[in-house]
């Protein structure tokens, strides 16, 4: 049976990973742009807007409140959902941190190719 590692890497790249893998699908970021656009949105309002079908857009909306960057609540038989700008911030915080450092090592160790 393979072990996941994921839990030897410090706390702060673990983040940041679980932030790129939200972002890892142009539906998501799509349906960012979508709810920051309209500032709330109902599922139905983003299913006319995206080339994805109503289970599609469903799925990644959940994906994305799993991952704390949307809040979502269900009025009726219809949802709404908005960005949750608190993580977004935290999010956008993480990854800028970790290319910053990224490209430290750069400007010390020049170019290898």
């Amino acid at each position: 049976m393979a072990l996941n590692k994921k839990t030897e890497f410090p706390n702060s790249i673990q983040t940041v990973s679980a932030y790129a893998k939200l972002l890892s699908h142009p539906a998501r970021i799509a349906i960012l742009e979508v709810l920051a656009k309209r500032q709330t949105c109902v599922c139905g309002e983003i299913v006319e807007i995206l080339p994805l079908a109503q289970s599609t857009v469903s799925q990644h909306l959940k994906e994305l409140k799993a991952g704390g960057l949307v809040k979502g609540e269900v009025e009726g038989t219809s949802s709404c959902y908005c960005i949750n700008w608190e993580n977004f911030q935290e999010m956008e915080n993480a990854l800028l941190q970790t290319m910053n450092t990224i490209k430290e090592y750069r400007n010390e160790n020049g170019s290898c190719c």
